[in-house]
C-alpha cells in the first residue's frame, strides 16, 4: 500500500465559535469530536499517517481531548503554527501582530514532518468517507507530467451553508476536463432560505448560484509543494504593511496565483456527501444529530475506536 499522510488544521483561535476552542467540542456519543471521524475515514480510505497543526497553549488539551487516542490508531506527529514561526528577519516587522498567518503559513510548518503525498483538511469540517477514498485515489496514482500536480475534493455551496450566519468559501471555476481554473475566496455568505446571499452594509445582497463548485480546503499536495510555499512566504511577509495586523498567507489565494502562472494543475475531485461543519455556537447541535443519524444508519460503529 502507497504512504499518504493526513495533515489536520486545528491551530484556529475559534473566536466565532464564542470564545471556546471549537476543534475539540465533542460531537459524538463518546464525546468524538469532528476530527475523530475524519481520521476515522482518512485511515480506512488508507492513509497511514496523521500530522495535527495546532498552537503550544492548546498542546496539553488537544492531546487530551484527541491526541493521545488517535496515537494508538497511527503514526502522529504534531506541528506548531506559531505568530512568530516566520523568518527571523521579519520578527520585528509586525509588533502589533497577536495572530498566526493563515493556512499558507500552518502547511508550512509541516515541511519536516511529511516526506509522502499529503492531504490537508480542516480540523471543525466533517468531509464524509468518500472524499477522504477519492483523495487517497489521487494521491496515490500521481504522474510525472513535468509540473506541480495537486488536487482539491469539491463540495456544493448550498450543502456548505450554516444556519446561524455567514461563511467563507472558496467559490471554484472548473474546466470541461476537470482541473481547476480558478478560486475566488468569498467571505460572509449567508443562507437565504433555499438561496446564498452576500450581504452588503447599504442592506443589499448579492445572490449566488447555490450550485457552485466551492473549496473547503481538502487539497492533495505533495513535498515539493513547501518549497513553493516558503519562498511565497518570504514575499508575502516582504510585501506586507507592518501596520496591516490581518494579512493571511492564505492556501486558496497561493493556489489561486500559481494555477493563473501555470505552474500548478489542480485535478477537481468530488464528493457526494453531505458537509457539515462547526462555524458557530449554534451549529454544534445541528452537528450532532446528524453524527448520531449516521450512527444510526451504520456509517459509523457507535463506538470509533476501541
Amino acid at each position: 500500500m502507497s504512504s499518504a499522510t493526513l495533515v489536520v488544521m486545528a491551530a484556529g483561535i475559534g473566536s466565532r465559535f464564542g470564545g471556546g476552542i471549537k476543534q475539540l467540542a465533542p460531537v459524538g456519543p463518546n464525546g468524538e469530536i469532528i476530527m475523530d471521524f475524519s481520521v476515522y475515514d482518512a485511515l480506512e480510505a488508507g492513509f497511514d499517517k496523521v500530522v495535527f497543526v495546532i498552537r503550544k497553549d492548546l498542546e496539553k488539551d488537544f492531546k487530551e481531548v484527541i491526541g493521545s487516542r488517535i496515537e494508538k490508531q497511527t503514526e502522529v506527529a504534531y506541528a506548531y503554527q506559531e505568530l512568530d514561526d516566520i523568518p527571523e528577519k521579519y520578527r520585528d516587522k509586525f509588533p502589533g501582530r497577536t495572530k498566526p498567518w493563515g493556512t499558507g503559513q500552518a502547511i508550512l510548518c509541516c515541511k519536516d514532518l511529511v516526506d509522502s503525498p499529503f492531504l490537508v483538511i480542516n480540523a471543525d469540517d466533517y468531509y464524509g468517507k468518500q472524499a477522504f477514498r477519492e483523495a487517497y485515489t489521487y494521491l496515490t496514482s500521481i504522474q510525472n507530467t513535468g509540473k506541480i500536480q495537486a488536487c482539491m475534493v469539491s463540495f456544493i455551496l448550498k450543502n456548505t451553508l450554516s444556519d446561524n450566519g455567514g461563511v467563507t468559501r472558496g467559490i471554484c471555476g472548473v474546466s470541461a476536463d476537470g482541473m481547476l481554473t480558478s478560486i475566488t475566496e468569498t467571505h460572509n455568505i449567508e443562507k437565504d432560505g433555499d438561496e446564498a446571499v452576500i450581504r452588503r452594509e447599504n442592506g443589499s445582497a448579492d445572490r449566488l448560484d447555490t450550485e457552485s463548485v466551492v473549496s473547503m480546503n481538502m487539497w492533495g499536495l505533495t513535498p515539493e509543494f513547501f518549497g513553493i510555499l516558503e519562498e511565497g512566504f518570504d514575499a508575502f511577509l516582504a510585501e506586507t504593511e507592518s501596520t496591516d495586523l490581518k494579512a493571511e498567507y492564505l492556501l486558496p489565494t497561493i493556489i489561486g496565483e500559481l494555477i493563473e502562472k501555470g505552474e500548478l494543475d489542480v485535478r477537481v475531485l468530488r464528493s457526494h456527501d453531505q458537509w457539515f461543519g462547526v462555524t458557530y455556537k449554534e451549529d454544534r447541535e445541528a452537528v450532532m444529530n446528524a453524527v448520531r443519524n449516521l450512527i444510526d444508519k451504520g456509517v459509523y460503529p457507535s463506538v470509533l475506536y476501541r
